[in-house]
């Protein structure tokens, strides 16, 4: 694991002198990249989230210039490039500029794939201590998602969410049914534990890792056991850290109130928050932190700058 990582950091480096050289863009530094997964049918779902826990506008940029979060709605391209649903999304960004564009084909069934040049691409663009991937039907305090991240900072491999190690499903047309169930051993077997995949955060190197051999890491039919296999056999500390899976309210609203804010909010049953563009407000006004708390986290805590 230390000889790739040296490898990695080495390609990396050299990737940064020839940028140097050739005056392309080296990438910009930060303490975190949100990259919020959505599709061209969750328009009202993105303006969900705009409206409650994340920034718009110029209060985006100065999240991203003074703490150093960046945040950006991930998506890739239509089949027809070019098309309908592809002008929707420029337009929108024009709006916004909050979008992170993927040179991928938008499925439900190649959200490994997109996971995948997700890390890739966001790497090349930002050199960040922390990546996290969150649904667009999920809420998040951004104060105590990078407070609970910060803890971590001085561990170069860090692989942080919900741990679980649901069952392996065989039976066809189950949503999530696994076609390659038989490299999990006999019927009936679990997964190993992997973060769900609602929301999740990996660390710098473990990123860059994804990013140098994104070329042979399998794909399997489920995201987030994609991401827990490519990491599974590597030197990677796991943490399973609980606050990243509360439930809506009543859940998350008694932990608010007892001084324990959650860093995520969101239904199992729904694999999100159930009816999310039309209890996103309530949920907030039931368990989001104080709109200044992302701002007031000190410089220090998050050591963004060299």
């Amino acid at each position: 694991m230390e000889l790739a990582i040296a490898r990695t950091r080495q390609k990396v480096t050299q990737h940064t002198k020839e940028n140097r050289a050739s005056n392309q863009s080296i990438p910009n530094k930060a303490f975190m990249v949100i990259g919020i997964n959505t599709a061209f049918s969750s328009r009202k779902r993105r303006d969900s989230l705009r409206e409650t826990w994340m920034p718009k506008g110029d209060k985006l940029r100065k999240l991203e210039k003074e703490k150093g979060i960046v945040i950006r709605f991930v998506i890739g391209h239509s089949a027809t490039q070019r098309g309908v649903l592809d002008r929707a999304i420029d337009s929108e960004e024009a709006q916004y500029k909050d979008f992170l564009r993927l040179d991928h084909i938008e499925g439900y069934h190649e959200l490994s794939t997109k996971t995948r040049l997700y890390f890739s691409k966001v790497v090349s663009i930002w050199d960040a201590d922390f990546y996290v991937k969150v649904d667009d039907d999920v809420h998040l305090n951004l104060g105590m998602l990078a407070g609970t991240l910060a803890k971590y900072k001085l561990k170069p491999r860090v692989y942080i969410g919900c741990m679980k190690s649901g069952p392996v499903l065989s039976q066809k047309g189950l949503k999530y049914h696994e076609p390659e169930y038989l490299k999990f051993g006999e019927e009936g077997n679990k997964y190993f534990r992997h973060a769900t995949g609602q929301i999740y955060a990996i660390s710098r190197d473990l990123a860059a890792y994804i990013s140098m051999n994104s070329g042979i890491l399998h794909r399997y039919a489920n995201e987030d056991v994609s991401l827990g296999s490519w990491l599974i056999g590597l030197e990677v500390e796991h943490v399973d850290e609980r606050s990243m899976c509360c439930g809506t309210p009543p859940d998350c609203e008694w932990k608010a109130k007892g001084g324990n804010l959650c860093v995520a909010s969101f239904d199992w049953s729904c694999s999100g928050v159930c009816n999310s563009v039309e209890r996103m407000k309530h949920v907030h006004h039931s368990c989001g932190e104080a709109d200044a708390a992302v701002w007031n986290l000190a410089n220090p805590l998050l050591d963004i700058y060299p």
